[in-house]
């Protein structure tokens, strides 16, 4: 059984930074591709960004050069780095993980945490 738990959010100003992180028991997160995903009031879930079990990245658009996916093996945590935040930012941000399928922005699997929300100010 895989659980994750996101935690960093919080209010921040336009042109801010928050440090989101997502941690796993049950599993060990290393063999693993992890993305993120987000859930804007009244839209649907989109993702962000995704990192495979060797460091390979890949972003959405609209957050390249501003967000940076990492993961740190030993602590089993997957860190999302926001920096330059603007209003449009603002949503539930999830982590989600699956031992089964290679998880991409493209194709999420099965398992997601309870999400972490972060809100931007103007």
């Amino acid at each position: 059984q895989v659980q994750l738990a996101e935690s960093g959010g919080g209010l921040v100003q336009a042109g801010g930074s928050l440090r989101l992180s997502c941690a796993t028991s049950g599993t060990a997160l290393s063999p693993n591709a992890v993305a993120w995903y987000r859930q804007a009031p009244g839209k649907q879930r989109e993702p962000v960004a995704a990192i495979t079990s060797d460091g390979c990245t890949i972003y959405t658009d609209s957050v390249k050069g501003r967000f940076t996916i990492s993961r740190d093996n030993a602590k089993n945590t997957v860190i999302l780095q926001l920096n330059s935040l603007k209003t449009e930012d603002t949503a539930v941000y999830y982590c989600n993980t699956d031992p089964s399928v290679l998880v991409t922005i493209a194709t999420p699997g099965d398992y997601w945490g309870q999400g972490t929300q972060v809100t931007v100010s103007s």
